[in-house]
């Protein structure tokens, strides 16, 4: 019963999802899925994920270096040498995979694999730099966070990578990605509309891309993750609001500039306005991580 499930699921998904073969890290080491205590009920595990969030004045760790290596569009261990100066800069997108074998099964049967979270860095009134991310660490909030402690928190997890804007925001579009990232703050995270990607009935196929799954803005309750990255960067002026899908567009889309999704494919191009992703680390040494 449980395979007819689970295939009943997968019914409408991409004709050619993503192969994702496991292998064995290589450097720096896999880091498995943080987990509580299992003494703790549901909501006292979602209230101690919530209180470890790197929330501006929680006063969570940040790295003390910050380092690119170099851009590539695979999604292995490897640390492309060599490794270069990182400061996040608003309007770049950053993506993770972690350990978590929960979310691989739900992107894999949704027709795409890793990365399964993406966010996007933005300008706090104050100068600093955040970043905005619908869900982080299965939470259920979109959540303005400090940018570097909380890229550190992924880290710990597995690994990160950067699609550092390669054309800076202009003062109007950094503006306008601020505002936004501050209107979204605390809104729902989309678990209902995120389930749906399981089924028939939702926004991303062969053809009905091209028609549902439009950019909403502001409009919305609930984001989550990829959609609220391609809103942000719609309500800034950075994707094209008749071509871009948020609601059909999925964090390994973002990552590799291409997709199975035939209507993605033609038109979700970040590059050359975005950087390939490049690893980042919070050190330049592939030993010891």
């Amino acid at each position: 019963m449980l395979p007819l499930c689970l295939a009943a699921l997968t019914l409408g998904a991409d004709p050619a999802p993503y192969p994702y073969p496991d292998a064995p890290p290589l450097t720096p080491p896999y880091v498995a899925e943080k987990r509580l205590p299992s003494v703790l009920t549901p909501k006292q595990r979602m209230i101690a994920k919530v209180a470890d969030l790197a929330l501006p004045g929680a006063g969570r760790p940040a790295p003390c270096a910050s380092f690119l290596w170099q851009p590539s569009y695979e999604l292995d261990f490897a640390l492309r040498g060599p490794a270069r100066e990182y400061v996040p800069q608003p309007g770049d997108i950053v993506l993770s995979a972690d350990g978590s074998v929960f979310w691989k099964l739900m992107h894999n049967l949704a027709g795409t694999s890793h990365p399964t979270h993406s966010m996007i860095v933005f300008a706090y009134p104050d100068g600093s730099m955040g970043i905005l991310e619908a869900g982080p660490h299965d939470t259920l909030k979109c959540r303005t966070l400090e940018a570097l402690p909380h890229m550190l928190s992924y880290e710990a997890e597995g690994r990160v990578w950067v699609r550092r804007r390669a054309v800076p925001l202009t003062p109007e579009e950094s503006a306008r990605l601020t505002e936004f990232a501050l209107a979204t703050n605390l809104r729902k995270f989309a678990l209902g509309r995120l389930a749906r990607q399981l089924t028939p009935i939702r926004s991303r196929g062969p053809l009905r891309t091209a028609f549902v799954g439009k950019p909403q803005g502001l409009d919305r309750e609930s984001y989550f993750c990829s959609e609220l990255v391609c809103e942000a960067c719609v309500y800034a002026g950075l994707m094209n609001p008749c071509t871009t899908r948020p609601s059909a567009t999925y964090p390994r889309d973002l990552f590799m500039d291409h997709s199975p999704n035939p209507y993605l494919n033609r038109h979700l191009k970040l590059a050359p306005c975005w950087d390939p992703p490049a690893r980042w680390t919070s050190t330049a040494t592939e030993c010891g991580k």
